[in-house]
């Protein structure tokens, strides 16, 4: 019973693995790919910005 799972259940499969596929894709070019702007702007754009106490706060424009 269990184990006569026929070709549909081998396109399941696939499919799974496809679908698992695109997002490991997804989530390496997420991961890897640039994030910084390129086209020679402010270097910093980023929510994250370096702050030093004892000096005076960063300018913003």
């Amino acid at each position: 019973m269990a184990g006569e799972a026929g070709s549909g259940g081998a396109r399941e499969v696939l499919l799974v693995l496809a679908v698992a596929g695109a997002g490991l894709a997804l989530a390496a070019v997420a991961a890897f790919g640039p994030w910084q702007p390129s086209d020679g702007g402010s270097p910093d754009r980023g929510a994250a910005r370096s702050f030093t106490p004892g000096m005076s706060a960063p300018q913003t424009q």
